[in-house]
């Protein structure tokens, strides 16, 4: 679920002021910048409508649907790797099956499959909070056809007095936030409350919040992504998921969109306004960024981790986990950012042959035995984050 902040077009001419630029300066530096833009850059990047249109349609509605196609509109609202949005459903009056897509994928970030499965679980976690509130309750088996299926859950629906969930008035606050974060700490108190009193069997939560562990893990966060963008493939799969204007986010409702980076009204504006950066620069804007704003303003780290990665069981358990760790940080007023770069590098290592760099070194940082699944970092927002397209129900339904 690594993010950067790519747009497609060709890059700036050397003389003009560039998007990756102006995102460096002062806002009054940037006013200035601005002026002078084409009106049509205005309407063609939705500058004065930013979260409208029907790519957005579905945060907004999605607690009028009622019965299992509400439940459905809840399940899009999900994180996903890249936004990829790697689901489909197949609904009737009495059930749910959960279908992965496996042509919506990240190829090379992701060559095992393990981030596509964990956001079928965080689709499915939605699914089943979005079920109690409409008079359902939800009995879910995992993986019904075995693990090689593309059938990851079916959920049996059975008739029952409506009730509410604090997690599920939370699904449509819920947005990655990767912008700044203030500097006051979050106790660790409120960190175990985030948890699960009981974590799914095979998978821990493991918190690296003192000092020294938590700058040696943004060290590697850097490294991983510097080791990501110097990879050709993965940067290019990683591009593609980026959408470079208001048309294609429309046309496409999914992907990874300047709304969704975590910057400031201005910085969102004059990013929208100026020119797209080219592939090279968008890589080397996330390296700073990952640098400069995202781990050198973590409170913490949360690092989801099992013996057995590789099981797609465990892959969806951790996926339903960290989006209910998700939904109780939003309930709670805490921002979290998935940052999965580490074990991209560590699967594209594998998936390669190459010689095992990151996996020894983010090791170090874990318990004996505990190979890493999922990392985020949590804190304080300094601003809200942003929603991002979904497709909708008649998109995503068979």
């Amino acid at each position: 679920m690594t993010s950067t902040a790519h747009r497609v077009d060709t890059p700036a001419a050397p003389t003009r002021v560039s998007r990756r630029r102006v995102l460096g300066w002062g806002g009054a530096t940037a006013l200035v910048a601005a002026t002078g833009v084409l009106s049509y850059r205005a309407y063609d990047t939705a500058v004065l409508d930013p979260g409208g249109g029907p790519a957005h349609a579905p945060w907004r509605h999605w607690r009028d649907l009622p019965g299992p196609r509400g439940a459905v509109a809840a399940a899009i609202l999900a994180a996903s790797p890249h936004n990829t949005q790697p689901w489909e459903f197949a609904v009737t009056d009495r059930s749910i099956d959960v279908f992965t897509d496996p042509l919506r994928h990240t190829g090379s970030v992701d060559p095992f499959g393990r981030e596509r499965y964990a956001g079928m679980g965080c689709a499915l976690e939605n699914l089943v909070l979005g079920c109690p509130p409409r008079g359902l309750a939800p009995t879910v088996t995992l993986l019904p056809d075995g693990p090689a299926g593309q059938r990851i859950a079916h959920v049996e629906l059975t008739a029952v007095a409506p009730r509410t969930d604090p997690l599920y008035a939370a699904i449509d606050r819920r947005h990655t936030n990767r912008g700044p974060y203030a500097p006051s700490p979050v106790p660790p108190a409120a960190l175990a409350a985030l948890g699960d009193p009981e974590p799914p069997e095979g998978l821990s939560l493991h918190w690296i919040a003192d000092p020294r562990p938590r700058a040696e893990l943004g060290g590697l966060l850097v490294d991983a992504a510097e080791a990501l963008v110097a990879d050709e493939q993965q940067s290019l799969d990683n591009f593609a998921w980026f959408r470079p204007d208001n048309d294609a986010e429309q046309r496409h409702r999914d992907g990874l969109v300047l709304d969704g980076q975590g910057f400031s009204p201005v910085q969102l504006a004059v990013a929208k306004l100026l020119p797209p950066s080219s592939r090279t620069a968008g890589d080397r804007f996330w390296v700073n960024a990952t640098r400069d704003v995202h781990t050198a303003t973590a409170a913490a780290y949360g690092v989801v981790t099992t013996s057995a990665p590789d099981d797609r069981r465990v892959q969806l358990d951790a996926g339903r986990l960290v989006q209910r760790i998700h939904l109780r940080a939003t309930a709670a007023g805490i921002a979290l950012h998935h940052m999965n770069q580490i074990t991209e590098r560590i699967d594209r290592e594998a998936a390669t042959g190459a010689a095992a760099t990151f996996a020894p070194r983010f090791a170090a940082l874990l318990p004996t035995g505990a190979r890493p699944l999922l990392t985020f970092r949590v804190g304080h927002p300094v601003r809200d984050g942003r929603p991002t397209p979904r497709r909708s129900i008649a998109m995503v339904t068979r």
